[in-house]
């Protein structure tokens, strides 16, 4: 039957005749080829995009207290080699804590962490940021601006030093709370668990860039400071 003696509409108006185009196999081809580029790029792209390092001339160095030990050190050496003017610990009160004191706080613990590397600590401050059960990166950004306000310190420039493909959203989360006025930086330590380059090869890459990815996702589009 052709198109125009083909009745327009069946079954009681639930269905209508329409023609459609459709790929060619060279159609096809273009399409499988696209689609591998687009998840090569995925692949190899994803890791270096989320775990980005863009360090400013700064005089304060805030680092995330709840990353490892050996990036924990590379923040306290970089302050030092820097000679920037305080280093601060931020984080919320640990989730494993179930009646938590107030000394229970990844701050807190990071500065206990680095007590037992140095006694030298004198420009080391644990800024927590207590409360706060979501956004919680957030909530360290603005622990740190309202501790720099106490202590009458004007910045015009930070860097964030954290881990792996939390970078960018920490980059966002810290210029949401500090506003444009101030430029921040960003430092990645590398998660010592898997290769960077090939993260899709183990679980912990697979885990962490996806869910970081999701996240940025989140604070970049529906989040709202308040």
């Amino acid at each position: 039957m052709s198109s125009e003696n083909r009745p327009a509409k069946r079954c009681l108006g639930l269905l209508r005749w329409r023609e459609l185009w459709v790929p060619t196999w060279r159609g096809w081809l273009l399409l499988l080829a696209l689609t591998a580029m687009a998840l090569y790029a995925g692949l190899h792209g994803s890791h270096p995009f989320l775990a980005v390092n863009d360090q400013v001339k700064a005089e304060v160095l805030v680092v995330e207290a709840w990353i490892p030990d050996y990036i924990l050190k590379q923040g306290l050496d970089m302050s030092r080699d820097k000679g920037c003017r305080y280093l601060l610990l931020v984080g919320g009160t640990v989730r494993s804590e179930i009646d938590p004191e107030p000394d229970d706080t990844y701050a807190h613990m990071a500065l206990y962490r680095l007590q037992r590397i140095t006694k030298d600590l004198d420009k080391v401050r644990a800024v927590p940021s207590t409360g706060a059960h979501r956004d919680r990166t957030y909530a360290s950004a603005l622990a740190a601006k309202k501790w720099l306000a106490a202590e009458g310190i004007e910045v015009k420039s930070l860097n964030v030093m954290t881990m792996g493909p939390h970078a960018r959203r920490s980059r966002l989360m810290f210029e949401k709370a500090f506003g444009h006025g101030v430029e921040i930086g960003i430092l990645s330590g590398r998660n010592r668990e898997y290769d960077p380059q090939h993260w899709w090869r183990s679980s912990e890459g697979v885990k962490e860039v996806l869910s970081e990815g999701a996240a940025y996702l989140y604070a970049r589009f529906l989040f709202c400071p308040g």
